[in-house]
Parts: structure tokens; C-alpha cells; sequence
């Protein structure tokens, strides 16, 4: 751990901060941009699945990566950040009460779980009634699932999510942030909107969502003290929306990728067949092989229910 008292080991902390800051830039506002643009034209599932699995390792391998070089350079300061974050007159009586009413505790997390599943339910009722597309905040739905192997790389998605962006935006990013600044509100102000930005390929709307969660994780993290605790409720998040939402609404598991190499979007009457889809669309490279051709004017019938 580098020491700020240090003037050499402060100005590599700052020089640290600024690489960290400098790969998630080129990372949100050049790369995932522009593949997200690209993603939404792909019409096979084949070119979804080979995307969503480079996405799945480039954030394994970045957001892990940074996480453990932020944590190796300022890890030490995590634990009196959040001494100091919970030291907060509105947090602390906050965790006074919990502490001194464990059902209170109990009753909230209870309540916050059947809160989500209730509008989960009802949202998922709604839309196969109607017969409406999955309403979404932010532009997330060209990486829904569309099929059981798109519905596979969901998962893993979701759970790497869970890991690496908890362990960078709300253990190490801060940390680092509070080493250098030595100020606990800059360094969860910061983290939050980070976070936000790191989800400006949904829009606008996307951003301000994903900041607002951002908050509610943080929340988790400096109430509970448990990163892992955070880690799971994120990963529960995100296979609420990227698993259960598609399969419950989309019938996305009954949908053999391999048969139907035409990725359709989910709807809310997954046994009804979609209409043929063509590929009138330029999209933005050829495809690899006349075998990816052949494929796309194949069966386009999602499979029956058993």
C-alpha cells in the first residue's frame, strides 16, 4: 500500500487515480459505444453471442484487473473509509437503531424483497397481457436474451457484474478516491457518478438509473459493512433483468440458438411464432463464413413448448 503522507508515494496514488480514470474513459466514451451500436444491428445470434462473450471477459480481465491494482495501491484505506462514511451523524443513528432493533433489520430487507418481486410480478403480468416489449430504463434492450445460449452468457454476465464492479466502484475506486483526496464525500460522490457514467451507452436515462442503484449498493455496503453482501444483491439485479425478465416474458429458454440463428427480440407470447425476419439492414461487417449466410435464412421459428 503506498503511504500519502509520503509526497513520491501521494503522487503516485494521484498517478494511479489518473490511469484508472483515463482506461475507463477510453473504455465508456470510445469502446462500449460504439460496439453498442454495433451490437444493436446484429440480426444472428451467432454475432450477439460472440459480442456478449468478449464483453463478459474484456470486464473480467479490466474491471478485475483495476481492482486489484487500485486495492494493491490503496486497499488499506477501505476499511477507515467506511469507518468514516458510517461515522456520519444520519448514518450513524441509522445504524444505531438497526443495531438496537434487528427486526426492524429484518422486517426492511424483508420488505425490500417482496417490494422487487412484487413489481417484478406485476411488470411481467402487465406486459405478456398486453402484449407490449419489455419496458426498460435506459437502452438496454438489445442485450436482452433471445435464446437459451444468449440466456447462458446473461447469467455470467450478471454475476461477473455483480463481482468486479461492486469490488471497483464501491471497495477499491473509493478507497483509492479517499487516499488521495482524503475526503469521504468526494470519494463516494465520485465512485457513484462513475458508476453512472460507465453506463452511458444506455442514454440518458441509463445514466441516472445506474447512479441511483449505484447509491442504493452503497447504501447496502456501508450499512451492512459486508462487500460480499453488496455483491449479491447486484448479481440478484442483474438476473432479475438478463435471466427471470426474459425468461418469464420472452419464454427465451424454450428458444434453441442453434435451430433459430435468427436472434428475434423477446415478446410477451413466446410459444406464438415470430414473423420471418431479412436481413435488409447494412450491417457493419461481413459475416466470417457463406456457412453464417446459409444459417441466417434457416429455421426462424422459435421451438414449442414442451
Amino acid at each position: 500500500m503506498l503511504d500519502p503522507a509520503n509526497l513520491l508515494m501521494l503522487a503516485l496514488l494521484w498517478l494511479t487515480l489518473g490511469g484508472v480514470l483515463t482506461v475507463l474513459a477510453v473504455r465508456t466514451f470510445r469502446r462500449d459505444q460504439r460496439e453498442y451500436r454495433r451490437f444493436k444491428r446484429f440480426r444472428t445470434t451467432k454475432r450477439r453471442q460472440k459480442m456478449l462473450r468478449r464483453w463478459l471477459l474484456i470486464s473480467f480481465t479490466l474491471f478485475g484487473g483495476l481492482s486489484l491494482l487500485t486495492l494493491l495501491a490503496s486497499g488499506a484505506f477501505a476499511a477507515p473509509l467506511l469507518a468514516d462514511v458510517q461515522a456520519w451523524p444520519w448514518v450513524s443513528w441509522l445504524l444505531g437503531v438497526l443495531a438496537a432493533r434487528p427486526s426492524v433489520t429484518g422486517g426492511v430487507l424483508v420488505g425490500l424483497a417482496i417490494g422487487v418481486i412484487t413489481v417484478t410480478v406485476i411488470a411481467i403480468i402487465s406486459v405478456r397481457n398486453e402484449g407490449d416489449e419489455v419496458v426498460s430504463l435506459g437502452d438496454v434492450q438489445a442485450i436482452l436474451p433471445r435464446n437459451r445460449q444468449e440466456l447462458v452468457l446473461g447469467g455470467l454476465l450478471s454475476i461477473n457484474a455483480g463481482i468486479v464492479e461492486e469490488l471497483l466502484f464501491r471497495l477499491a475506486l473509493p478507497a483509492l478516491l479517499f487516499a488521495t483526496t482524503g475526503n469521504a464525500i468526494v470519494a463516494v460522490v465520485l465512485s457513484l457518478l462513475l458508476f453512472g457514467l460507465m453506463h452511458s451507452y444506455q442514454g440518458l436515462t441509463g445514466i441516472i438509473v445506474t447512479t441511483v442503484l449505484g447509491a442504493v449498493f452503497m447504501a447496502i455496503y456501508v450499512l451492512t459493512g459486508s462487500i460480499l453482501i453488496t455483491i449479491i444483491a447486484h448479481a440478484l439485479l442483474d438476473l432479475r433483468s438478463l435471466v427471470l425478465i426474459p425468461m418469464a416474458i420472452g419464454g427465451v429458454h424454450r428458444i434453441d440458438g442453434r435451430r433459430n440463428p435468427l436472434a428475434f427480440k423477446p415478446t410477451a407470447t413466446p410459444t406464438t411464432p415470430a414473423k420471418p425476419a431479412t436481413l435488409t439492414e447494412a450491417e457493419p461487417e461481413a459475416e466470417a463464413a457463406s456457412s453464417d449466410t446459409a444459417a441466417e435464412a434457416a429455421a426462424t421459428t422459435p421451438e414449442p413448448a414442451p
